[in-house]
């Protein structure tokens, strides 16, 4: 399929005939190619590079347009978290969806990925089932955090890190209306998007509508991301519920 500019698209991830399309980022040898090895075994998994640094999965990101990267943390170049950063910035849409990988169950490593705009986070020792669920669940869209649990995990750092003061750099709130102001935070609440439109009277759909606006005027490209921004920007206050 071919963009307005002329460019190859990657087909779309999971779609019929179509496999999930994965880079995987460890700079551990054995490790990446366990991972790998378990990938290309599954049926309608696909490995289509692998990296051994976060600056290598900037590039081969931007030559593959893999579907879901499975990103380390901890690199001897650049970490995950960068890396990340870089890809989604990078990334004509639609941009992969990044699943962070590691040993470290730390809450400051799960906020940052959140940050960055990680769509799941896995500990390495999880069960090979577990991440092939993982994979297949990101590629599909969803997050591998519920919304209550990301609520909980932002609110409890952003209280130790002492954030909320003001909006990170390009992250004005005055862009938004009203009504994504809203959405926005009854999202950073925890809330679903149908208990949002129960909330507000309105539809699943047009919740949907104005979130992905307001994630849109926000240069935002996840739920969760949409989650810190509301709290560091301070429009919802930790502890408070609003």
């Amino acid at each position: 399929m071919t963009g307005k500019s002329g460019e190859t698209q990657a087909p779309e991830a999971g779609g019929p005939g179509s496999s999930i399309r994965v880079l995987v980022v460890d700079d551990q040898v054995l490790i990446r190619a366990g991972v790998a090895a378990l990938l290309r075994a599954a049926p309608g998994m696909e490995v289509v590079a692998e990296a051994s640094g976060g600056e290598e999965a900037v590039a081969l990101a931007a030559e593959h347009r893999p579907d879901v990267i499975l990103m380390d943390i901890r690199m001897p170049d650049i970490s995950g978290i960068t890396a990340t950063e870089r890809i989604l910035c990078e990334a004509p849409s639609p941009a992969p969806r990044v699943l962070v990988l590691t040993t470290f169950d730390l809450d400051e490593y799960v906020y940052a990925a959140l940050r960055a705009g990680a769509a799941g986070f896995l500990l390495k020792d999880a069960g090979p089932q577990r991440l092939l669920a993982a994979v297949t669940a990101v590629a599909g869209g969803d997050t591998l955090f519920a919304p209550s649990v990301t609520r909980r995990l932002v609110e409890a750092f952003t209280r130790r890190t002492d954030t909320g003061a003001s909006a990170p750099p390009g992250t004005a709130l005055d862009a938004l209306t009203g009504r994504e102001l809203e959405v926005l935070r009854h999202t950073a609440r925890g809330l679903s998007n149908a208990e949002i439109a129960g909330e507000l009277v309105i539809s699943e759909a047009t919740v949907k509508t104005h979130l992905n606006r307001a994630m849109a005027k926000l240069g935002l490209c996840s739920r969760a991301q949409a989650v810190v921004v509301a709290y560091e920007s301070g429009l919802v206050v930790p502890g408070t519920g609003h």
